[in-house]
């Protein structure tokens, strides 16, 4: 098996997998608001470390992956070696994504470790998108400059959730940024400063005795984005922020719980890292023809072979139909 990986690729194979799983999205060409803000399509960025296991040099594989917001379907991976900056490959992996998966008209996604002007760059003049980044102190220039800005007069969005012993509040207020803040950073248009206040029930032990607390947590977040006010109003830059997480959730979280990829015992060489890729469209198609219990079909899969015909487009010869 460790022969067959090797003859693999695994860059290529992480390539290929991500240029079927785009070509099945069939996405046409998007045009970008003129009226009125309006949605669109959007890929989040991030990366994640296949933890317990060693690449060819030793080190930890930390594949960098985008995925579409919403689908949670994984469209590119490229490896970056251990976590010590993602920002060479954020690059890369977007321009070999808009080879097969054209990202002109699309809002890329990212956290603060992927906010450099390099990327707005990129985003905005190469691949013809837009951009929705997190601004932490990992830029401190831009920070302080969005800290210093009164956001007192811009108009403030609530909205709140409830649910699974869970309360949320979140506030965002947007406004078009000064003069200064554009010519720090390219084609910056709008900032966002994003509040969340959320309060859970949790239960903890008291004495012998299991009793209910609630905690609260509270975080304040800046938002940079080329997208206009006629492209996109406080709602939709709110939604790109929290689709953001739909590659954690619907990625990398069901990498690690369902396919348990961190406890593995495949560990060294190229194996890791291909096993990692195999996991991408094993998640893509299941999503892709329309089941979202990515565990409930995998137990039914072991006695169901129609139905893995089914996820992977392929016609059953003994269906008489």
């Amino acid at each position: 098996m460790e022969r067959i990986f090797r003859e693999l690729g695994a860059a290529a194979l992480a390539h290929r997998a991500g240029a079927c799983l785009a070509l099945r999205q069939r996405r046409g060409p998007v045009t970008l608001p003129l009226a009125e803000p309006a949605w669109l399509p959007a890929v989040a960025v991030d990366g994640k470390a296949v933890r317990g296991a060693a690449g060819p040099d030793g080190k930890v594989p930390y594949p960098l992956a985008a995925a579409g917001h919403g689908t949670g379907i994984a469209l590119a991976e490229h490896l970056i070696g251990p976590k010590v900056s993602e920002v060479p490959e954020s690059g890369p992996l977007p321009l070999e994504l808009d080879g097969y998966y054209p990202l002109a008209g699309h809002v890329i996604t990212a956290d603060a470790g992927h906010t450099v002007k390099a990327h707005a760059t990129l985003t905005c003049e190469e691949l013809l998108a837009r951009y929705v980044f997190t601004v932490k102190l990992s830029t401190p220039a831009l920070y302080r400059e969005l800290d210093e800005t009164d956001w007192a007069k811009a108009p403030r969005l609530v909205t709140e959730e409830r649910g699974h012993g869970r309360w949320e509040r979140r506030t965002i207020q947007v406004l078009d940024v000064p003069e200064h803040i554009r010519r720090r950073f390219p084609h910056a248009r709008q900032a966002a400063l994003t509040e969340r206040h959320v309060t859970r029930t949790v239960r903890v032990k008291n004495g012998k005795r299991w009793i209910r607390q609630k905690r609260k947590s509270a975080v304040a977040v800046f938002i940079i984005t080329s997208l206009t006010a006629r492209e996109a109003g406080p709602g939709h830059i709110a939604a790109y922020v929290r689709g953001h997480w739909t590659i954690e959730n619907k990625v990398h979280w069901v990498r690690d719980v369902t396919f348990r990829e961190d406890s593995s015992q495949v560990r060294t060489g190229p194996a890791p890292r291909i096993m990692a890729t195999f996991r991408n469209p094993a998640i893509g198609l299941t999503r892709q023809a329309g089941y979202r219990k990515i565990a409930a079909v995998i137990r039914r899969i072991k006695h169901d072979t129609g139905l893995l015909l089914a996820i992977l487009g392929l016609k059953n010869p003994y269906d008489q139909r």
